[in-house]
Protein backbone atom coordinates (compact mmCIF):
# COMPACT_ATOMS: atom_id res chain seq x y z
CA UNK A 1 0.00 0.00 0.00
CA UNK A 2 2.78 2.43 0.95
CA UNK A 3 4.85 1.52 -2.10
CA UNK A 4 1.84 1.86 -4.43
CA UNK A 5 0.88 5.34 -3.17
CA UNK A 6 4.46 6.55 -3.34
CA UNK A 7 4.86 5.28 -6.91
CA UNK A 8 1.62 6.96 -8.04
CA UNK A 9 2.81 10.30 -6.66
CA UNK A 10 6.29 9.86 -8.15
CA UNK A 11 4.88 8.98 -11.57
CA UNK A 12 2.47 11.93 -11.49
CA UNK A 13 4.86 14.65 -10.42
CA UNK A 14 7.54 13.39 -12.81
CA UNK A 15 5.02 13.56 -15.68
CA UNK A 16 4.39 17.19 -14.72
CA UNK A 17 8.09 18.08 -14.61
CA UNK A 18 8.98 16.26 -17.82
CA UNK A 19 5.98 17.69 -19.68
CA UNK A 20 6.65 21.30 -18.74
CA UNK A 21 10.44 21.73 -18.72
CA UNK A 22 10.82 21.39 -22.53
CA UNK A 23 7.76 23.63 -22.99
CA UNK A 24 9.30 26.19 -20.66
CA UNK A 25 12.54 26.24 -22.66
CA UNK A 26 10.69 26.65 -25.94
CA UNK A 27 8.46 29.36 -24.44
CA UNK A 28 11.52 31.35 -23.39
CA UNK A 29 13.05 30.82 -26.85
CA UNK A 30 9.90 32.22 -28.50
CA UNK A 31 10.21 35.26 -26.20
CA UNK A 32 13.66 35.86 -27.73
CA UNK A 33 15.61 34.76 -24.66
CA UNK A 34 19.31 34.16 -25.34
CA UNK A 35 21.08 30.83 -24.69
CA UNK A 36 22.59 32.25 -21.52
CA UNK A 37 19.19 33.49 -20.32
CA UNK A 38 17.71 30.05 -20.97
CA UNK A 39 20.61 28.55 -19.02
CA UNK A 40 19.92 30.85 -16.07
CA UNK A 41 16.21 30.03 -16.29
CA UNK A 42 16.98 26.31 -16.24
CA UNK A 43 19.36 26.81 -13.30
CA UNK A 44 16.66 28.64 -11.31
CA UNK A 45 15.00 25.23 -10.85
CA UNK A 46 17.91 24.30 -8.57
CA UNK A 47 18.80 27.67 -6.99
CA UNK A 48 16.69 27.63 -3.80
CA UNK A 49 16.76 23.81 -3.41
CA UNK A 50 20.56 24.01 -3.32
CA UNK A 51 20.29 26.10 -0.15
CA UNK A 52 17.52 24.18 1.63
CA UNK A 53 18.01 20.52 0.67
CA UNK A 54 19.68 19.45 3.92
CA UNK A 55 17.17 21.42 6.00
CA UNK A 56 14.33 19.79 4.05
CA UNK A 57 15.73 16.39 5.05
CA UNK A 58 15.87 17.44 8.70
CA UNK A 59 12.26 18.64 8.49
CA UNK A 60 11.17 15.25 7.11
CA UNK A 61 12.97 13.48 9.97
CA UNK A 62 11.37 15.81 12.53
CA UNK A 63 7.72 16.07 11.41
CA UNK A 64 7.35 13.04 9.14
CA UNK A 65 6.98 12.91 5.37
CA UNK A 66 3.26 13.51 4.78
CA UNK A 67 3.20 17.30 5.18
CA UNK A 68 6.31 17.97 3.05
CA UNK A 69 4.81 15.89 0.23
CA UNK A 70 1.40 17.60 0.53
CA UNK A 71 2.77 21.14 0.53
CA UNK A 72 5.25 20.21 -2.20
CA UNK A 73 2.44 19.12 -4.51
CA UNK A 74 0.51 22.28 -3.70
CA UNK A 75 3.61 24.33 -4.54
CA UNK A 76 3.92 22.53 -7.88
CA UNK A 77 0.31 23.35 -8.71
CA UNK A 78 0.91 27.05 -7.97
CA UNK A 79 4.12 26.87 -10.00
CA UNK A 80 2.10 25.68 -13.01
CA UNK A 81 -0.52 28.40 -12.50
CA UNK A 82 1.85 31.33 -13.10
CA UNK A 83 2.95 30.53 -16.69
CA UNK A 84 -0.64 29.50 -17.49
CA UNK A 85 -1.95 32.93 -16.48
CA UNK A 86 0.99 35.12 -17.53
CA UNK A 87 2.97 34.61 -20.75
CA UNK A 88 6.19 36.32 -19.70
CA UNK A 89 9.77 35.52 -18.75
CA UNK A 90 9.23 36.47 -15.11
CA UNK A 91 6.37 33.97 -14.79
CA UNK A 92 8.68 31.24 -16.09
CA UNK A 93 11.24 32.13 -13.42
CA UNK A 94 8.60 32.07 -10.68
CA UNK A 95 7.38 28.71 -11.96
CA UNK A 96 10.85 27.14 -11.99
CA UNK A 97 11.71 28.39 -8.50
CA UNK A 98 8.42 27.10 -7.05
CA UNK A 99 8.54 23.76 -8.88
CA UNK A 100 12.21 23.18 -8.10
CA UNK A 101 11.71 23.89 -4.40
CA UNK A 102 8.57 21.76 -4.23
CA UNK A 103 10.37 18.94 -6.03
CA UNK A 104 13.00 18.76 -3.26
CA UNK A 105 10.42 18.23 -0.53
CA UNK A 106 8.45 15.70 -2.58
CA UNK A 107 11.37 13.62 -3.84
CA UNK A 108 13.33 13.60 -0.59
CA UNK A 109 10.32 12.75 1.58
CA UNK A 110 9.14 9.97 -0.75
CA UNK A 111 12.63 8.43 -0.80
CA UNK A 112 12.61 8.60 2.99
CA UNK A 113 9.20 6.90 3.11
CA UNK A 114 10.44 3.99 1.01
CA UNK A 115 13.67 3.70 2.98
CA UNK A 116 11.72 3.57 6.24
CA UNK A 117 9.20 1.05 4.94
CA UNK A 118 11.72 -1.30 3.31
CA UNK A 119 14.09 -3.76 4.91
CA UNK A 120 17.76 -3.87 3.96
CA UNK A 121 16.96 -6.86 1.74
CA UNK A 122 14.11 -5.12 -0.11
CA UNK A 123 15.58 -1.61 -0.26
CA UNK A 124 17.25 -2.11 -3.65
CA UNK A 125 13.89 -3.28 -5.03
CA UNK A 126 11.96 -0.36 -3.50
CA UNK A 127 14.37 2.25 -4.81
CA UNK A 128 14.50 0.52 -8.19
CA UNK A 129 10.70 0.81 -8.35
CA UNK A 130 10.98 4.47 -7.34
CA UNK A 131 13.46 5.03 -10.17
CA UNK A 132 11.17 3.08 -12.50
CA UNK A 133 8.31 5.46 -11.71
CA UNK A 134 10.65 8.42 -12.37
CA UNK A 135 11.47 6.88 -15.75
CA UNK A 136 7.75 6.38 -16.41
CA UNK A 137 7.24 10.10 -15.92
CA UNK A 138 10.12 10.76 -18.31
CA UNK A 139 8.38 8.53 -20.85
CA UNK A 140 4.86 9.98 -20.63
CA UNK A 141 5.63 13.63 -19.79
CA UNK A 142 7.44 14.81 -22.94
CA UNK A 143 4.89 13.16 -25.25
CA UNK A 144 2.03 14.74 -23.33
CA UNK A 145 3.71 18.17 -23.28
CA UNK A 146 4.68 17.98 -26.95
CA UNK A 147 1.18 16.99 -28.04
CA UNK A 148 -0.50 19.75 -26.00
CA UNK A 149 1.98 22.37 -27.26
CA UNK A 150 1.58 21.34 -30.90
CA UNK A 151 -2.22 20.90 -30.96
CA UNK A 152 -3.29 23.51 -28.40
CA UNK A 153 -0.73 25.83 -26.77
CA UNK A 154 2.09 25.99 -24.25
CA UNK A 155 -0.47 27.26 -21.73
CA UNK A 156 -2.50 24.07 -22.15
CA UNK A 157 0.52 22.05 -21.03
CA UNK A 158 0.81 24.11 -17.85
CA UNK A 159 -2.95 23.84 -17.17
CA UNK A 160 -3.04 20.05 -17.47
CA UNK A 161 0.08 19.79 -15.30
CA UNK A 162 -1.54 21.95 -12.64
CA UNK A 163 -4.61 19.68 -12.59
CA UNK A 164 -2.42 16.57 -12.21
CA UNK A 165 -0.55 18.17 -9.29
CA UNK A 166 -3.81 18.95 -7.49
CA UNK A 167 -5.16 15.41 -8.00
CA UNK A 168 -1.99 13.91 -6.52
CA UNK A 169 -2.57 15.70 -3.21
CA UNK A 170 -5.29 13.12 -2.45
CA UNK A 171 -2.70 10.33 -2.47
CA UNK A 172 -0.39 12.30 -0.15
CA UNK A 173 -2.86 11.88 2.72
CA UNK A 174 -2.03 8.15 2.76
CA UNK A 175 1.70 8.72 3.27
CA UNK A 176 2.74 7.31 6.69
CA UNK A 177 4.17 9.66 9.30
CA UNK A 178 7.40 8.36 10.82
CA UNK A 179 8.98 10.65 13.42
CA UNK A 180 12.71 10.03 13.93
CA UNK A 181 14.17 10.37 17.41
CA UNK A 182 15.93 13.73 17.47
CA UNK A 183 19.09 14.71 19.30
CA UNK A 184 18.90 17.81 21.51
CA UNK A 185 22.11 19.36 20.22
CA UNK A 186 22.02 21.53 17.13
CA UNK A 187 23.70 19.90 14.12
CA UNK A 188 25.86 22.25 12.07
CA UNK A 189 26.25 22.19 8.30
CA UNK A 190 29.81 20.90 8.74
CA UNK A 191 28.60 18.10 10.98
CA UNK A 192 26.03 17.14 8.34
CA UNK A 193 28.74 16.90 5.71
CA UNK A 194 30.73 14.58 7.98
CA UNK A 195 28.05 11.98 7.25
CA UNK A 196 29.39 11.50 3.72
CA UNK A 197 33.02 10.63 4.51
CA UNK A 198 32.51 7.11 3.16
CA UNK A 199 34.21 6.86 -0.30
CA UNK A 200 31.30 4.77 -1.60
CA UNK A 201 28.82 7.51 -0.67
CA UNK A 202 31.07 10.13 -2.25
CA UNK A 203 31.13 8.14 -5.48
CA UNK A 204 27.35 7.68 -5.32
CA UNK A 205 26.86 11.44 -4.87
CA UNK A 206 29.22 12.24 -7.74
CA UNK A 207 27.51 9.82 -10.12
CA UNK A 208 24.07 11.09 -9.11
CA UNK A 209 25.12 14.68 -9.79
CA UNK A 210 26.48 13.71 -13.22
CA UNK A 211 23.25 11.93 -14.14
CA UNK A 212 20.95 14.73 -12.98
CA UNK A 213 22.84 17.55 -14.67
CA UNK A 214 23.08 15.54 -17.92
CA UNK A 215 19.37 14.86 -17.97
CA UNK A 216 18.63 18.53 -17.25
CA UNK A 217 20.94 19.73 -20.01
CA UNK A 218 19.40 17.33 -22.50
CA UNK A 219 15.82 18.27 -21.61
CA UNK A 220 16.64 22.00 -21.71
CA UNK A 221 18.77 22.19 -24.84
CA UNK A 222 17.66 19.37 -27.12
CA UNK A 223 14.30 21.10 -27.80
CA UNK A 224 16.23 24.16 -28.96
CA UNK A 225 18.57 22.05 -31.08
CA UNK A 226 15.61 20.13 -32.53
CA UNK A 227 13.71 23.32 -33.30
CA UNK A 228 16.75 24.79 -35.06
CA UNK A 229 16.98 21.78 -37.41
CA UNK A 230 13.23 21.75 -38.12
CA UNK A 231 11.78 19.11 -35.78
CA UNK A 232 8.21 19.57 -34.51
CA UNK A 233 7.48 19.82 -30.79
CA UNK A 234 5.72 16.43 -30.93
CA UNK A 235 8.77 14.76 -32.53
CA UNK A 236 11.03 16.35 -29.91
CA UNK A 237 8.71 15.01 -27.21
CA UNK A 238 8.92 11.48 -28.62
CA UNK A 239 12.72 11.59 -28.76
CA UNK A 240 12.82 12.72 -25.13
CA UNK A 241 10.30 10.02 -24.20
CA UNK A 242 12.37 7.24 -25.74
CA UNK A 243 15.00 8.06 -23.15
CA UNK A 244 12.40 7.52 -20.41
CA UNK A 245 11.42 4.17 -21.94
CA UNK A 246 15.07 3.09 -21.99
CA UNK A 247 15.40 4.09 -18.33
CA UNK A 248 12.41 1.91 -17.48
CA UNK A 249 13.86 -1.08 -19.34
CA UNK A 250 17.31 -0.80 -17.74
CA UNK A 251 15.83 -0.51 -14.26
CA UNK A 252 14.02 -3.83 -14.69
CA UNK A 253 17.35 -5.58 -15.22
CA UNK A 254 19.45 -3.37 -12.91
CA UNK A 255 19.33 -5.74 -9.89
CA UNK A 256 20.76 -8.56 -12.05
CA UNK A 257 23.45 -6.24 -13.42
CA UNK A 258 24.44 -5.20 -9.91
CA UNK A 259 24.55 -8.80 -8.77
CA UNK A 260 26.69 -9.91 -11.69
CA UNK A 261 28.99 -6.93 -12.22
CA UNK A 262 29.05 -4.87 -9.03
CA UNK A 263 28.14 -1.23 -8.45
CA UNK A 264 31.42 0.29 -9.65
CA UNK A 265 31.41 -1.46 -13.03
CA UNK A 266 27.74 -0.63 -13.65
CA UNK A 267 28.25 3.06 -12.76
CA UNK A 268 31.38 3.38 -14.90
CA UNK A 269 29.81 1.70 -17.94
CA UNK A 270 26.50 3.57 -17.69
CA UNK A 271 28.04 7.04 -17.48
CA UNK A 272 30.50 6.27 -20.27
CA UNK A 273 27.60 5.17 -22.48
CA UNK A 274 25.64 8.35 -21.68
CA UNK A 275 28.65 10.50 -22.56
CA UNK A 276 29.18 8.74 -25.88
CA UNK A 277 25.49 9.22 -26.70
CA UNK A 278 25.71 12.95 -26.01
CA UNK A 279 28.55 13.19 -28.50
CA UNK A 280 26.46 11.23 -30.99
CA UNK A 281 23.79 13.95 -31.01
CA UNK A 282 26.37 16.53 -31.96
CA UNK A 283 27.47 14.76 -35.15
CA UNK A 284 24.14 13.83 -36.75
CA UNK A 285 20.85 15.39 -37.88
CA UNK A 286 19.21 12.02 -38.63
CA UNK A 287 15.97 11.45 -36.70
CA UNK A 288 16.45 7.66 -36.53
CA UNK A 289 19.90 8.15 -35.02
CA UNK A 290 18.42 10.67 -32.58
CA UNK A 291 16.03 7.99 -31.34
CA UNK A 292 18.90 5.48 -31.03
CA UNK A 293 21.17 7.91 -29.18
CA UNK A 294 18.33 8.95 -26.86
CA UNK A 295 17.66 5.28 -26.09
CA UNK A 296 21.34 4.59 -25.38
CA UNK A 297 21.53 7.68 -23.20
CA UNK A 298 18.51 6.42 -21.26
CA UNK A 299 20.23 3.08 -20.67
CA UNK A 300 23.26 4.95 -19.37
CA UNK A 301 21.51 7.54 -17.22
CA UNK A 302 18.99 5.02 -15.87
CA UNK A 303 21.46 3.24 -13.59
CA UNK A 304 22.91 6.05 -11.48
CA UNK A 305 19.90 7.20 -9.47
CA UNK A 306 18.70 3.94 -7.86
CA UNK A 307 22.29 2.90 -7.04
CA UNK A 308 22.93 6.29 -5.49
CA UNK A 309 19.72 6.24 -3.43
CA UNK A 310 20.32 2.76 -2.01
CA UNK A 311 23.99 3.34 -1.20
CA UNK A 312 23.23 6.66 0.48
CA UNK A 313 20.34 5.36 2.58
CA UNK A 314 22.08 2.15 3.71
CA UNK A 315 25.11 4.08 4.96
CA UNK A 316 23.07 6.72 6.83
CA UNK A 317 22.52 6.80 10.61
CA UNK A 318 18.95 5.63 11.14
CA UNK A 319 17.87 8.84 12.88
CA UNK A 320 19.33 11.04 10.10
CA UNK A 321 18.38 9.34 6.85
CA UNK A 322 16.42 12.34 5.60
CA UNK A 323 19.37 14.59 6.36
CA UNK A 324 21.78 12.43 4.34
CA UNK A 325 19.31 12.16 1.46
CA UNK A 326 19.15 15.95 1.68
CA UNK A 327 22.92 16.14 1.20
CA UNK A 328 22.50 13.93 -1.86
CA UNK A 329 19.84 16.26 -3.24
CA UNK A 330 21.99 19.30 -2.43
CA UNK A 331 24.81 17.76 -4.50
CA UNK A 332 22.38 17.10 -7.34
CA UNK A 333 21.03 20.64 -7.24
CA UNK A 334 24.54 22.12 -7.19
CA UNK A 335 25.29 20.39 -10.50
CA UNK A 336 21.87 21.38 -11.85
CA UNK A 337 22.53 25.00 -10.89
CA UNK A 338 26.05 25.36 -12.28
CA UNK A 339 25.75 23.28 -15.46
CA UNK A 340 22.89 25.12 -17.24
CA UNK A 341 24.54 28.51 -16.74
CA UNK A 342 27.90 27.16 -17.93
CA UNK A 343 26.43 25.41 -20.96
CA UNK A 344 24.14 28.35 -21.70
CA UNK A 345 27.20 30.56 -21.94
CA UNK A 346 28.97 28.00 -24.15
CA UNK A 347 25.87 27.59 -26.35
CA UNK A 348 25.42 31.34 -26.71
CA UNK A 349 29.08 31.77 -27.64
CA UNK A 350 29.65 28.82 -30.02
CA UNK A 351 26.16 27.51 -30.79
CA UNK A 352 23.69 25.10 -29.22
CA UNK A 353 25.35 22.01 -30.72
CA UNK A 354 28.46 22.79 -28.64
CA UNK A 355 26.44 21.94 -25.53
CA UNK A 356 26.37 18.32 -26.65
CA UNK A 357 30.11 18.21 -27.36
CA UNK A 358 31.05 19.66 -23.98
CA UNK A 359 28.50 17.68 -21.97
CA UNK A 360 29.57 14.43 -23.62
CA UNK A 361 33.20 15.20 -22.76
CA UNK A 362 32.23 15.96 -19.13
CA UNK A 363 30.43 12.64 -18.77
CA UNK A 364 33.26 10.64 -20.28
CA UNK A 365 35.70 12.44 -17.99
CA UNK A 366 33.48 11.65 -15.01
CA UNK A 367 33.35 7.99 -15.99
CA UNK A 368 37.16 7.89 -16.13
CA UNK A 369 37.32 9.38 -12.63
CA UNK A 370 35.04 6.58 -11.41
CA UNK A 371 36.94 3.83 -13.20
CA UNK A 372 36.38 0.62 -11.21
CA UNK A 373 38.96 -0.66 -8.79
CA UNK A 374 40.03 -4.25 -9.19
CA UNK A 375 38.52 -5.22 -5.85
CA UNK A 376 35.00 -4.01 -6.57
CA UNK A 377 33.41 -7.38 -5.84
CA UNK A 378 32.79 -6.57 -2.18
CA UNK A 379 30.47 -3.75 -3.23
CA UNK A 380 28.00 -6.08 -4.92
CA UNK A 381 26.36 -6.77 -1.58
CA UNK A 382 26.55 -3.20 -0.29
Amino acid sequence: MVLRNVLIIVLGFQIVINATRPILTLSAYEMNASMLEIGILTASFAALPLLIAIQAGKIADKIGDRLPVTFGLLGMAVGMLFPYLFESIWSLYVSQILVGTSNVFIALSLQNVLGNDATKETRDYYFSMFALAVAGGALVGPVMGGYLADHFSYSAGFLVSMIISILLIGFAFFIPVTIKEQTTEKVSFGASLQLVKDPLIQKALFSSALVLYSKDIFVAYFPLYGTDIGLSTTTIGWILSIQGLAMMIIRFVLPKLLQGLGREVVLFTSILLAGASFLGFSISHNIILFFIFSCLMGFGLGCGQPISMTTTYNASPKSRTGEVLGIRLMTNRLSQFIAPVLFGAVGGWIGVVSVFYVSGAFLIGGAIIMKPRKNHDEEVST
